[in-house]
């Protein structure tokens, strides 16, 4: 169910223990193959799974397209919001979702950039709402086993216009995608215990903004990888183990 789509009769009616779904995206630069909407169309595709799967057993609210993405203000198109900014904005939004009764809330990230004040709003918002049950499911951390078996690249190969976000793209709107001029670049790391890449988290951090990561080219990974059959399998991972904690979830 949409929460947009509901009369307000209609959602009043809604089971107070459905779990309540918020995708947090971005709008910026995705090299220059991808468009500027890549996180939040993967957001969007995935909560249209999800809603196409469990029906009225779930709860979308209308996405937040425009998160974190300062580390991305060095290429053209790129939109962002501060940190604090953004945990007003979402802790207000969720507040009024609390308001209401409900008592599951699931924020569901696809955008790197938003992990950090993820965990600060759920943490935050989490004290503040005991009544509530918060959770932050991000796509490509929840079908980690699965989607490292249909990685092909080497370590760095899945970050940022990627291996994976490319063919996600390629399968959800194909006519977005200028393969042609796709390029791969590794991630940049100044230290080896630093580096990182999507399903690999490094030892410790260390501060890169995506100019810098990319070698200038707004690429962190292989998108010389992708297909379309290859964005399918990823998506069909992603679902299944979203589709089975949203069920727990819903069960407590």
């Amino acid at each position: 169910m949409k929460w947009q789509e509901l009369s307000s009769p209609r959602l009043d009616a809604v089971d107070r223990n459905t779990p309540v779904i918020l995708n947090i995206a971005a709008i910026e630069q995705h090299g220059p193959h991808l468009p500027l909407d890549t996180d939040a169309l993967i957001g969007r595709h995935f909560t249209d799974r999800i809603d196409a799967e469990l029906g009225d057993q779930v709860l979308i609210l209308p996405q937040l397209p425009v998160c974190c993405s300062r580390h991305h203000m060095a290429f053209a198109g790129t939109l962002t919001v501060r940190h604090e900014t953004f945990l007003a904005y979402i802790t207000d939004l969720l507040g009024s979702v609390a308001a209401h009764g409900f008592r599951n809330i699931v924020i569901f990230n696809s955008h790197g950039g938003n992990l950090a004040i993820g965990q600060v709003v759920l943490e935050s918002f989490g004290n503040d709402h005991p009544e509530v049950e918060l959770f932050m499911l991000t796509w490509w951390k929840i079908a980690a086993e699965e989607l490292a078996k249909i990685q092909e690249t080497e370590f760095g190969g899945v970050g940022h216009a990627c291996e994976f976000e490319t063919s996600l793209v390629q399968m959800i709107a194909p006519q977005l995608v200028e393969i042609d001029v796709a390029v791969d670049q590794l991630p940049v790391h100044d230290f080896h215990w630093a580096a990182a890449d999507l399903l690999n988290a490094g030892r410790a951090a260390h501060h890169r903004n995506m100019h810098q990561l990319s070698n200038g080219t707004g690429v962190s990974g292989c998108p010389s990888k992708a297909s379309p059959g290859k964005g399918q399998a990823i998506s069909d991972a992603v679902t299944r183990a979203a589709v089975s904690m949203l069920r727990d979830i819903q069960g407590i």
